[in-house]
């Protein structure tokens, strides 16, 4: 992938974006999946929509994985923080050998269906312990949705996870101590339920640069958080040669409340919105020598 702008992306002008969204407007409201003691109610009601931000995140995360060390000079392995890392999905498709088609199949089959959910993260230990890749990362998760992120630890998928809401309440002592070694910070359904705050609450607590990647839905202001990242030095780039599709509209509803915010926004839907899909743009925030030492363009090259 090419035609990453390659300037600071410039932030939302005061008053057309702010810090109070929620989630898109018009937006389906899918929260009585994202709190449950399992991933499997959540997979079935997303399957039918082709929720696919993850599948398209995998790529990018693992390459900016493999670069990091040669561009930052640290060795070892990376710590990544996932924001709203829900049941460890990201966390999944970084370290292990498996695609989100495989989870799909995974949390809808039949049998497991009918698994207590101990049950289904014994087997889950089993299944992703398998499949673990030689050389991963050290994935910890937050997520405001508590039983998501006790499902993600139970399973082996995060090394740690917190769930703690920072749109509310400063970080536990806990967390802070966890957020000192992370390197790269990852989100691709969040932005629009966290904001600024989080990051603002998060950034103070790291010790080295940190690189933050983030799948953001085209009718979200993405303005705000970059105004908090660029205030921890992070300059913010934009990929502009393609969007990523993330899923399926739920209704005609949805679908005419997304274009009309893609419009109001001086976009066009034309082949996205219009096409039936809520589409994401991909935002990369990196210190500015980070970001000359290794052009985004070579980065992200194939995705």
């Amino acid at each position: 992938m090419t035609g990453i702008q390659n300037q600071a992306y410039e932030a939302t002008p005061a008053g057309q974006g702010g810090n109070s969204t929620s989630r898109s407007p018009g937006k389906t409201s899918f929260d009585n999946i994202y709190d449950l003691p399992d991933p499997r109610a959540y997979f079935r009601t997303l399957r039918p929509l082709e929720y696919q931000i993850p599948h398209h995140a995998q790529h990018v995360f693992r390459r900016l994985l493999a670069a990091h060390t040669p561009v930052t000079g640290r060795d070892g392995p990376v710590t990544v923080l996932d924001l709203c890392c829900s049941y460890g999905i990201n966390a999944a498709l970084l370290n292990h050998d498996v695609t989100l088609g495989d989870l799909y199949e995974r949390y809808t089959n039949d049998r497991r269906s009918r698994l207590s959910t101990a049950r289904l993260a014994e087997e889950d230990r089993a299944f992703y312990g398998a499949r673990r890749l030689p050389h991963t990362a050290r994935v910890t998760g937050l997520d405001a949705a508590r039983n998501a992120v006790a499902y993600g630890r139970a399973s082996g998928l995060m090394s740690d996870g917190f769930g703690e809401d920072l749109e509310h309440d400063e970080p536990s002592r806990n967390l802070i101590r966890a957020l000192e070694p992370v390197r790269l910070i990852t989100v691709t359904g969040g932005i629009g339920y966290i904001t600024s705050r989080t990051f603002e609450r998060l950034l103070p607590h790291m010790a080295g640069p940190v690189w933050v990647a983030a799948f953001v839905l085209r009718t979200i202001s993405y303005g705000p958080i970059v105004d908090a990242l660029a205030g921890a030095g992070l300059v913010t780039q934009k990929a502009t040669s393609r969007t990523f599709p993330q899923r399926r509209f739920s209704s005609p509803d949805e679908q005419r409340s997304a274009v009309e915010a893609i419009e109001a926004a001086g976009l066009s839907p034309a082949g996205k919105e219009s096409a039936g899909y809520y589409h994401a743009d991909l935002y990369l925030s990196r210190p500015t020598a980070h970001a000359a030492a290794f052009p985004v363009s070579d980065l992200l090259e194939g995705g």
